[in-house]
């Protein structure tokens, strides 16, 4: 594991955004049934990486995600090794756990342990 497994795009149109994606790469979104606006993004089939739109806000990033096995213990390691936790973790109901981060030159990433038990 530890590969880049999600990217997200903010947006301030999403519906513009959407169009545009489509039409020029054939993604497909989906709306997500979250709590929040959230559409997820399919890049096609074979090899690559899927994502997720939002829409832009104060609070938003966008950040690629890292899966990883034990979200718990590369806290622990990003911490040692110089980085910071910017948002610590949480669960996204039905989909995993998940927390950012800066690493030592303020880089931000996504980090996400699958568990559909997550509430």
């Amino acid at each position: 594991m530890n590969r880049v497994v999600h990217f997200d795009i903010l947006a301030e149109k999403p519906e513009h955004i959407i169009d545009f994606y489509s039409k020029v790469f054939a993604w497909t979104f989906t709306k997500w049934e979250g709590p929040m606006d959230y559409w997820m993004i399919s890049t096609g089939e074979g090899e690559g990486i899927d994502g997720g739109l939002s829409r832009k806000s104060p609070q938003s990033s966008n950040a690629n995600t890292i899966g990883v096995a034990n979200l718990d213990a590369t806290i622990k390691k990003v911490q040692q090794h110089g980085g910071t936790i910017i948002n610590p973790k949480r669960a996204i109901p039905g989909i995993g756990l998940v927390a950012l981060f800066q690493d030592a030159e303020g880089n931000m990433f996504g980090l996400m342990q699958d568990d559909p038990e997550a509430r």
